[in-house]
């Protein structure tokens, strides 16, 4: 991957489409956008930056591809922060691959995943926060989630993180200062203010991070798994919150030996639904393969939809279900109640004790009011993100979480006295781990892990 070439790529979804566009960036960008674009207007004589010009666009061999509108940005003041061009074409399949193909002939370079967000880090048009916003914002599964990722798009985030640097950066400055001349009459950094700075840096850390455990489910969505024995009828159930046959569902127990999972939206709330093999002892291999994958799904869980067929009552999978995990993060769905005969529901679940929900997933009566209870349950504080809130993703979360172990063995070390030569061995991982979060100093395959996600036109 090189900087000074020219790349090239569809930056619209696959498939067909009223419009389409193809995106070039680099120095090359407005040469081949010149060979290949022919205007409709005779006044035409070059390309007026960042206006739309209506014509032609042919292929290398002068054939006319398609009528266009074609808009040349130079940079530095772009996305990519280098010289952009983009076509808009009709968005079907072969305009655009003729298209994208013609620009390679004529010297652009296929761009890979997320190149060009990458150029704009590499380039300083954005902090690394903002390119892994841009990659949420295209991701968001619901409006909230796209919220979530505008917050951070302008960059708020990172400036947050940048002024929590700044602090221990000057903090580490004056702890130079007091090791490097000890004897000297300077201003000296004493430890109640040493300690002082730590802590307000650690409150504000912390804050970001309460902002990602708040927003968690609304980025990522919920997972949300259905579990219980065979036939209780889990597919049948996940089917009807889906509205769609997704699940194969037979009387046959055991057809489920994988998991299967699908997104759903519940009042704005993304939810990761998760269909797992029934839990019991076999002797088939593949079907206890399944069974070890359903108990680690459950595990990990935000929250767990324990399916009991009501014409069975609760069985030994219901018991194991309830038994190892706490009861905030379970509720009982109690299934087929249009059928006979039907048991009673357990003293605990009658008591309200445990969550249960009576459901038909046959009918669909019930299912309002537990897609209601999942809800509920997933949102146990009742908040949601307010507006503009700061939700850092995965990966700024756990540099986020490093930074604060280190200021709070910081505070320990200050507190016991420790030598301020010491205590800079401290401050500078915690500097450094705020650094990783807006991409300073970053390791190469960091970056790579990270814009590998990106889709290739952005």
């Amino acid at each position: 991957m090189g900087n000074n070439d020219t790349i090239s790529a569809i930056a619209t979804p696959l498939g067909a489409g009223g419009i389409g566009i193809v995106r070039l960036s680099g120095r090359n960008a407005k040469a081949v956008l010149t060979r290949i674009f022919r205007p409709a207007s005779s006044r035409f004589t070059d390309f007026r930056p960042w206006t739309l010009h209506h014509g032609h666009v042919s292929d290398v061999a002068g054939e006319t591809l398609d009528d266009v509108l074609a808009v040349f940005m130079p940079g530095p003041k772009t996305f990519t922060g280098e010289d952009v061009a983009e076509i808009h074409c009709h968005g079907g399949p072969a305009v655009l691959q003729t298209l994208l193909r013609t620009t390679l002939a004529l010297g652009a370079r296929q761009a890979e995943r997320g190149e060009f967000s990458r150029r704009a880090f590499c380039n300083g048009r954005m902090d690394l926060t903002q390119a892994e916003a841009v990659a949420e914002m295209i991701a968001a599964p619901t409006r909230q989630a796209a919220r979530l990722s505008a917050a951070k798009l302008d960059g708020l985030l990172g400036r947050r993180v940048s002024e929590m640097r700044g602090r221990l950066e000057a903090l580490r400055a004056q702890v130079c200062l007091a090791v490097d001349f000890p004897e000297e009459e300077v201003d000296c950094l004493s430890p109640e203010e040493f300690l002082g700075g730590v802590r307000h840096v650690a409150d504000a850390v912390r804050a970001l991070l309460a902002g990602y455990r708040r927003c968690r489910c609304w980025q990522q969505g919920a997972a949300v798994v259905l579990a219980g024995a065979v036939n209780a009828g889990k597919s049948s159930l996940m089917n009807a919150l889906l509205g769609r046959n997704r699940a194969l569902v037979t009387d046959i127990p055991g057809t489920t030996r994988d998991f299967l999972e699908e997104f759903l939206s519940l009042d704005g709330l993304p939810v990761r639904l998760t269909d797992t093999a029934g839990l019991r002892e076999t002797e088939d291999a593949v079907e206890g393969l399944g069974v070890d994958l359903s108990r680690d799904r459950i595990a990990a869980a935000d929250l767990v939809l324990a399916v009991v067929d009501g014409t069975v009552g609760l069985d030994a999978a219901g018991r194991e279900i309830l038994s190892e995990i706490p009861s905030e993060r379970v509720v009982v769905v109690w299934n087929k109640i249009d059928a006979q005969p039907r048991i009673a529901m357990p003293e605990a679940c009658r008591t309200g004790e445990i969550a249960c929900v009576p459901v038909s997933a046959r009918t669909g009566e019930g299912l309002e009011m537990l897609a209601a209870t999942i809800r509920r349950k997933v949102l146990a504080d009742g908040t949601e993100p307010e507006p503009g809130e700061l939700a850092p993703n995965m990966r700024q979360a756990t540099a986020l979480e490093r930074a604060l172990e280190e200021l709070a063995e910081l505070e320990r070390d200050i507190a016991a006295g420790m030598p301020y030569d010491v205590c800079a061995v401290r401050l500078d991982a915690a500097v450094a781990a705020l650094g990783d979060v807006v991409g300073l100093d970053s390791p190469e395959d960091v970056l790579n892990r990270v814009f590998s996600t990106f889709c290739i036109g952005k």
